[in-house]
């Protein structure tokens, strides 16, 4: 019985030592395995009498159950400490920031917000939003709007052309959304309200001008409609979309082929800097065309001129947003800064509406 106590203490005392999972196994097998010493005396029970196993059987066994016991206690307490220390290594300071949801640094390019805000202006005075496709045939982008042949707008230095195609017939890319115009007039029937904001394209570039740009194009065609109404519209849809309770316009005799009579329309405003404010001081800026839709373009529409009548007016949503919002250089509306758009942008959902402001 000695041998077993003092094997016991042994085993015990490694048990308790083993620093990690790998020296309790190691302990493991020197006492449980095949040739351990638990195991070598677990042998010595065949050589044994009857009534020495029953003294020394339920002695070996006792061994085996307590080395057994405190193996399985140790791996426990080992198991827990290896996790401690890996939780220590892996530990996440959750007190950082974390990332700002999309929707706080998402951004809407000035484009898309003034177009959206046009189009609450817009509907609210009763028009509703008419679209076309950015490649166009000459017919369409010229001839059906009263462009003579020979106009410079025609030549390749002002138009992108696309190269003629088996009849011959030479596609571009649209220089004005002006072409939906005619769409809309062969497609619906007067009273026509229409406002058509969409892409540009004119071989064009410097701090003013790019290749692509954004226009907007009103179209109104109705039996009794005039010059009194093209007025009233502009001065409301710039009293609204600048945000001031008055504007003074002038008009000023131009010429446009696909209306007569033509007017450029200055409005009174004041330079503070970079920023024009609207409404106030004695300096006059250009800031759109407009005139009475021209009998020509009424008939290539399908209109007959000599019952209907209507007004048309064109401006550039690059420019306005420009004026609107400050922004002194249009080529950077199209580097995709991120840099300038976390400036200039508007958060995803301040959607513009006239009842709580357009610009928020």
């Amino acid at each position: 019985m000695s041998d077993i106590d003092t094997i016991e203490r042994t085993i015990l005392a490694a048990v308790g030592s083993a620093g990690d999972e790998a020296a309790l196994e190691t302990v493991r097998v020197s006492a449980l395995g095949k040739k351990g010493s638990v195991s070598e005396l677990l042998k010595t029970l065949g050589t044994m009498t009857p009534a020495e196993r029953q003294t020394a059987g339920p002695a070996i066994n006792g061994l085996k159950d307590r080395v057994n016991e405190a193996l399985a206690a140790r791996k426990a307490i080992l198991r827990d400490e290896a996790l401690t220390k890996r939780l220590a290594a892996e530990a996440v300071d959750v007190t950082l920031p974390v990332r700002r949801a999309p929707l706080e640094t998402g951004r809407i390019h000035p484009v898309s917000q003034v177009i959206d805000e046009i189009t609450a202006i817009c509907s609210d005075l009763g028009f509703a939003i008419a679209e076309g496709p950015d490649i166009e045939t000459d017919f369409y982008n010229f001839t059906a709007l009263n462009f003579p042949v020979g106009h410079p707008a025609r030549e390749m230095h002002d138009t992108f052309f696309f190269r003629p195609n088996a009849e011959g017939e030479r596609l571009l890319l649209r220089t004005h959304t002006s072409p939906v115009q005619i769409r809309t007039m062969e497609k619906q029937k007067p009273p026509i309200r229409v406002v058509i904001p969409g892409r540009t394209y004119r071989q064009d570039s410097d701090q003013t001008h790019t290749p692509m740009f954004h226009q907007l194009e009103g179209l109104v065609i109705e039996e009794d409609t005039n010059i009194g109404h093209l007025k009233w519209v502009l001065q409301e849809f710039c009293k609204a979309f600048f945000e001031v309770d008055r504007v003074e316009m002038r008009f000023r005799p131009s010429f446009f082929p696909f209306t007569e009579p033509s007017m450029e329309v200055d409005i009174r405003c004041r330079r503070v800097g970079n920023e024009v404010r609207f409404g106030e001081g004695d300096d006059w800026l250009e800031i759109l065309g407009c005139g009475m839709v021209h009998p020509n373009v009424l008939r290539h529409g399908g209109i007959d001129p000599d019952r209907y009548q209507g007004f048309a007016w064109g401006m550039g949503i690059d420019r306005i947003a420009m004026l609107k919002y400050g922004m002194p250089d249009l080529r950077a509306f199209f580097d995709a800064d991120v840099r300038w758009l976390r400036h200039y942008g508007f958060r995803p959902l301040d959607l513009p509406t006239l009842a709580g402001g357009l610009s928020g």
